[in-house]
């Protein structure tokens, strides 16, 4: 893990030595079907996509908190608690009865797929061409790094520490995150849960054990609580925990404010799919 760790930390540091920025801006706008995407817009928020009925996607995944749960841990159906924040669902063959005995959704989904009866295959489509419509664009970081705007000199300075220790390491790219696992407590060890689930839970290999999905950072401000166990209640908690334990590095209070101005930087737009 950290030879791994090691190739992606100098990939990002011959980036900048190249002059290239570790981060890209997102596009302005993404070509999906609206039509698809308002359809798969309802089924996200509709509670009979849940076995009990109580719990849609939009439950665990709200639009006002960037997508993200504020609760430690969410809430399923019947009132059950996951070890970790997590999604929604139930067997497909559920989902296609439910959602054929409904004469609207017939009648929507006919229209849009040309089928008499709905399938499960459809549903998934249709879902997903609403979460490809959420694109969050032009936060304040993407218009400077377009040349559109410019950062105050705090933000601009936090961004360069955020660099320089090592933090776009793994937050890079168009996501500044999310393409890569890593371990929770690379450099010091960080408390294990075995009632978490982790890539363990996936691989049963040891050393996947505190290994996560690295999380974007876009939108940040809005996610609240932070990391697989909601430890970290607040931004400046989480740049705290996260450089100790896997930077290596305990940051001094300057430090940590400069990077959390950096980092309410991410913050987008709202997706017009929601308007």
């Amino acid at each position: 893990m950290k030879r791994k760790f090691a190739a992606l930390a100098f990939s990002a540091y011959t980036m900048l030595l190249m002059g290239q920025e570790p981060i890209e801006p997102l596009p302005v706008t993404v070509e999906y079907d609206r039509a698809k995407a308002e359809l798969g817009r309802r089924l996200f928020i509709d509670t009979v996509l849940s076995q009990d009925r109580t719990v849609a996607c939009v439950t665990c995944h709200s639009f006002e908190f960037g997508g993200a749960d504020p609760r430690s841990v969410s809430v399923g159906v019947g009132g059950q608690k996951g070890t970790i924040q997590s999604p929604t669902g139930m067997r497909s063959e559920t989902v296609e009865k439910r959602l054929n005995a409904d004469a609207a959704y017939r009648a929507w989904f006919k229209r849009l797929y040309g089928t008499d009866r709905i399938t499960f295959m459809q549903v998934i489509d249709a879902i997903v061409e609403f979460e490809k419509a959420l694109v969050t664009p032009n936060s304040r970081f993407d218009r400077y790094l377009r040349g559109e705007a410019a950062l105050s000199k705090t933000e601009m300075e936090g961004y360069r520490r955020f660099k320089a220790y090592g933090c776009v390491t793994c937050h890079n790219g168009i996501n500044i995150g999310g393409n890569s696992f890593q371990k929770m407590g690379l450099f010091v060890p960080y408390a294990y849960d075995e009632k978490v689930e982790d890539r363990y839970a996936v691989t049963q290999q040891s050393r996947h054990k505190n290994v996560y999905k690295v999380p974007t950072l876009r939108n940040i401000a809005l996610t609240a609580p932070y990391f697989h166990d909601a430890s970290a209640k607040t931004l400046k908690k989480a740049v705290q925990k996260m450089s100790y334990h896997n930077l290596g590095t305990d940051l001094d209070e300057e430090d940590v404010e400069l990077i959390v101005a950096f980092l309410e930087t991410l913050t987008g737009e709202k997706p017009k799919v929601l308007e």
